[in-house]
C-alpha cells in the first residue's frame, strides 16, 4: 500500500424502503395528552399478566408523586393464546378505568406467530399513533408479559429521553423466586455471564466512551424494557422483520442511524428467569442450554479480556478519525485492520460504505467472524478468567483517568 491519504466520510446517504399501507390495532385515537405508549406483546400469561398490568397502573414520577394517567396509554397484543390471559386482561381492565389499556386478540398463522412479528406490528401501531399526535418525541416504550416494571419507570424513561437521548435501554432484573428454582449450575452461569457484561460495558466506557450513554450504564437493550422515540423509530426503519432477536435487531438499526442510545440504571423491570419460555432466542432458551452444559460438564466459554479491549481501542481510533475528519493514511488503515484481524483492502472498501460508525462496526464484526483470524487470535477462554481479567484491566481506570498506555502494556497486544 501507498502513504496516500484516505477520508473518511460520515455523510452518505441512506436508504429506506416505500412507505406501506398501514392497517392499525386499535381504532379509537389516541388521547392528546398522550406521551408515552406501551406495548406489551402476550402469550400464554395467565399467570404472571396480572402483575404486569398492575405494574403498569401505580406508576409515579421521580419524586414519588402519582403519574398522570392521561399521559400514557398500554397497547396489549395477545396472539394464539390457549389459557385466558385475554379474559384477565379484560377483567383487570374492567377494575382500573383509570388505566388507558387498549386489548388486542389475534389468531395469527404460524408464519407470524413469533415475538418478532408481534412485536414488530405493536411499536409500528405505537409510532403511528403519537406521529398522528405530531408527538415526534413521543416514546414507544416496550415490555413483556411476563415482566414488572418498575413504579417510576415511565417517568425515568422520559428523564433519560428529556436528557436528549434517542433511545432508552432498561436494567432488567431477573425475579429472585425464579432464580432461586434454577438447576445450581444455569443459575452461576447467569450470574456470571451478567457480571461478566457489566464489567464488558464498563471497559467500553472508558476505552471508547460515549458522551450520551457514560457511567454508570449497564448493557442491555431488550424488549422487556426497550424504549424509542417516534422519530428515531421511524428513521431507523422500523422494528425489522425477524422471528428472534427482534430487540437486537431493533437495537442494531437504531445504532445505524446514528441514535443516541442510553443503558440506564434508571430505568428497571423484573422479568421471570423460567427455562421453557415463549420465543426463540430468548432468557429461557439460554437457561435450558446452560442447564444441558451443566449435566454435560461443560466449561462457560467467552471472549478473553485482551480481545475486548483491542476492538475497543481500534473502535475508538476510527471513531474519533471519523468524528474529526482527519484522514487515514492507507499505511494506518492497514495496521486497524490487523489489529482487528479483517482483510486491508476489505476495510478500506468498507469505510465508503457506511453512513455510521456503528454500521462499520457491525460490518467489522460479521467479516472476522467469516475470515476467522480473530477466532485464532483470541481463543475463548472460561468466564471465571475473562472475569479476573477484566477487573485486572478496570482497576488503573477506577484508580486514576487516562490509564490507556499501562492497559495496552498489561495486555501484551499482538501485532501479527
Amino acid at each position: 500500500m501507498t502513504s496516500a491519504c484516505f477520508r473518511v466520510t460520515a455523510d452518505l446517504p441512506t436508504w429506506s424502503s416505500p412507505p406501506v399501507p398501514f392497517q392499525p390495532l386499535v381504532q379509537c385515537p389516541p388521547s392528546p395528552q398522550c406521551e408515552v405508549c406501551v406495548i406489551v406483546p402476550v402469550r400464554n400469561e395467565a399467570e404472571m399478566l396480572e402483575s404486569t398490568l398492575a405494574a403498569l397502573t401505580h406508576q409515579v414520577d421521580l419524586e414519588g408523586r402519582p403519574f398522570d394517567s392521561s399521559r400514557y396509554e398500554v397497547i396489549l397484543l395477545a396472539n394464539n393464546c390457549s389459557d385466558n390471559s385475554v379474559e384477565i386482561a379484560h377483567h383487570f381492565a374492567a377494575q382500573h378505568p383509570n388505566l388507558v389499556l387498549h386489548i388486542v386478540e389475534e389468531e395469527l398463522p404460524s408464519s407470524k406467530a413469533h415475538i418478532g412479528w408481534v412485536r414488530k406490528q405493536l411499536m409500528d401501531e405505537a409510532c403511528h399513533r403519537l406521529k398522528f399526535l405530531g408527538c415526534n418525541r413521543g416514546v414507544i416504550a416496550s415490555t413483556d408479559g411476563d415482566t414488572r416494571v418498575a413504579s417510576n419507570w415511565i417517568a425515568a424513561t422520559q428523564h433519560e429521553i428529556a436528557c436528549g437521548v434517542d433511545a432508552v435501554g432498561g436494567r432488567i432484573i431477573t425475579d429472585r423466586g425464579d432464580r432461586a428454582t434454577l438447576e445450581p449450575y444455569a443459575r452461576a452461569c447467569h450470574l456470571r455471564e451478567v457480571g461478566y457484561r457489566f464489567l464488558v460495558a464498563e471497559l467500553e466506557a472508558y476505552l471508547d466512551p460515549d458522551s450520551f450513554d457514560r457511567l454508570p450504564r449497564h448493557f442491555q437493550h431488550y424488549g422487556a424494557s426497550l424504549a424509542v422515540t417516534a422519530e428515531i423509530y421511524e428513521q431507523a426503519g422500523g422494528m425489522p422483520a425477524v422471528r428472534t432477536s427482534e430487540d437486537v435487531a431493533l437495537y442494531c438499526a437504531l445504532m445505524r442511524v446514528n441514535a443516541r442510545f442510553r443503558h440506564s440504571p434508571l430505568v428497571r423491570v423484573a422479568t421471570s428467569a423460567r427455562s421453557i419460555g415463549r420465543a426463540q432466542s430468548g432468557l429461557a432458551d439460554q437457561l435450558s442450554k446452560w442447564n444441558d452444559m451443566g449435566q454435560q460438564q461443560q466449561a462457560f466459554l467467552v471472549e478473553p479480556a485482551g480481545a475486548i479491549a483491542t476492538r475497543f481501542q481500534a473502535h475508538h481510533e476510527l471513531r474519533q478519525r471519523w468524528l474529526d475528519g482527519y484522514p487515514l493514511t492507507f499505511k494506518e488503515i492497514a495496521l486497524l485492520a490487523n489489529r482487528l484481524g479483517v482483510d486491508g483492502d476489505w476495510l478500506v472498501y468498507e469505510l465508503t460504505q457506511h453512513a455510521s460508525l456503528e454500521g462499520l462496526f457491525e460490518a467489522i464484526k460479521q467479516q472476522q467472524n467469516q475470515e476467522g483470524i480473530w477466532q485464532q487470535r483470541w481463543v475463548s477462554v472460561r468466564i471465571e478468567q475473562a472475569i479476573s481479567d477484566l477487573r485486572l484491566l478496570l482497576e488503573p481506570f477506577r484508580s486514576q483517568s487516562g490509564q490507556l498506555p499501562a492497559i495496552t502494556k498489561a495486555l501484551s497486544l499482538p501485532t501479527t
